[in-house]
């Protein structure tokens, strides 16, 4: 919240110097700072109400109500910080007569930098937590498989906010230097291209996680493994995952247990599976195991290739 506060606070001082000097590019960074509050806002409200406990409307719980919000937040990246910093820009540019001059340039000058110094700590910050979580993983990579959309979302925002700022002080700095006051509108359609670019990022990225990812190939061979080490387990068939939630993994599994095996045995064997897999993946909140035998597999098989061939 103290972050929020911080960048309210900020984006009305922009907003300030904005009107005193006349640059569109501080009103894009205002712009930038007010929706950066309120994705923090969402963000936070999103993992609040994703830890709501499952009802009889929402058996499975809550947590995919990260995605979404985080989905809004995207949406409120690219509508209104993009789209309003690209029209401010073109406006300005528009504007533009033989008579247009820049207002005194010192007090955006003070602003940025400031700025840049607090969005500097807060992307420290947002960076540690960001290689904590990755380990030796690629940054790229990580993003890629990562179901906790917070984890990146942040360091997205605080390094779109960064560049952002160089983008005004660069602006700012050619236009004072020239006198050319389309430099300015240049830079504030430049913050709303970067903006547009970074909600295009987190849309791809939440998209896979609100349609549905589940484990990776290896992981899921590794649950093969735990199952088929168990003395009573014949065979391993198929794995199914998917996270509902950054720590809310559903896992489902077809066994063939030995055909020897009496209940009490295939009880403790799929108690020790979930065990297995719980100590392998701690995120995994629930597991179905469907017992299945060689004969009940082999004429599962059979309806689904009458199935094929009958189409």
């Amino acid at each position: 919240m103290a972050a929020v506060a911080a960048n309210i606070a900020i984006g009305v001082v922009k907003f300030i110097a904005a009107a005193i000097s006349g640059s569109s590019a501080m009103i894009s960074e205002g712009i930038h700072s007010i929706v950066d509050s309120g994705n923090g806002l969402l963000l936070l409200f999103g993992m609040k109400r994703a830890e709501r406990k499952p009802d009889i409307e929402h058996p499975f719980g809550y947590s995919s109500e990260l995605y979404f919000w985080t989905l809004v937040v995207a949406v409120m990246i690219f509508a209104l910080g993009g789209g309003v910093s690209i029209y401010e820009g073109i406006h300005r540019i528009m504007s533009i007569t033989p008579e247009t001059t820049l207002g005194d340039q010192t007090l955006n000058y003070i602003i940025i930098v400031i700025s840049a110094i607090i969005e500097g700590l807060s992307l420290r910050v947002a960076l540690r937590e960001f290689n904590a979580a990755r380990g030796t993983v690629k940054p790229m990579r990580f993003i890629r498989e990562a179901k906790d959309p917070s984890l990146f979302a942040v360091v997205f925002e605080d390094s779109a906010a960064l560049t952002g700022l160089l983008i005004a002080l660069l602006g700012t700095i050619l236009g004072d230097l020239t006198g050319i006051v389309y430099f300015d509108g240049i830079a504030s359609v430049l913050i709303g291209l970067l903006l547009a670019s970074v909600s295009g990022l987190l849309l791809r990225e939440t998209k896979g996680l609100l349609i549905g990812e589940g484990l990776e190939a290896s992981e899921l061979s590794q649950i093969k493994c735990i199952v088929e080490a168990d003395p009573h387990v014949h065979r391993c068939g198929r794995v199914l995952s998917l996270y509902l939630g950054p720590q809310d993994l559903l896992v489902t599994i077809d066994v063939t247990f030995d055909q020897f095996a009496d209940r009490d045995a295939i009880d403790a064997s799929i108690d020790e599976i979930e065990r297995g897999i719980v100590r392998a993946f701690p995120q995994t909140s629930r597991i179905f195991i469907e017992p299945e035998n060689d004969y009940n597999t082999e004429a599962a098989a059979k309806r689904v290739a009458r199935l094929i061939t009958s189409r």
